[in-house]
């Protein structure tokens, strides 16, 4: 079993979960963020001034899934989530050592 953290644009977020509920995925855990990459924020004007704004709002989509199914489900959100511009997002795939569904006490990929 395999986490994936997708960090990705707020206004694609709808995109992205739509194509992960097609592929059968319909569960996922969502928070908002701020933050940067290589753009380092970005320089915004309000009321004829200038101010850089460093931390930007983004969504953290996190996903457990089957190890034969990382690799779809990641290009599914590549897929859904590019604009090519900078700042469209990070993928980062962690293994995942098990899984507990506290209702029935399934384990594993049972749980999922």
């Amino acid at each position: 079993m395999k986490k994936i953290e997708a960090i990705l644009r707020p206004e694609k977020l709808s995109k992205v979960k739509e194509a992960l509920e097609n592929l059968g995925y319909p569960g996922m855990s969502l928070t908002r963020i701020e933050g940067h990459g290589r753009q380092k924020g970005k320089v915004e004007q309000f009321r004829g001034r200038e101010f850089k704004v460093e931390f930007l709002p983004k969504i953290k989509i996190e996903i457990a899934v089957r190890d034969q199914d990382v690799e779809h489900i990641t290009r599914t959100i590549i897929e859904a989530a590019k604009t090519g511009e900078i700042g469209d997002g990070k993928i980062f795939i962690s293994p995942l050592e098990n899984t507990l569904r506290i209702r029935t006490g399934e384990q594993g990929e049972q749980a999922l």
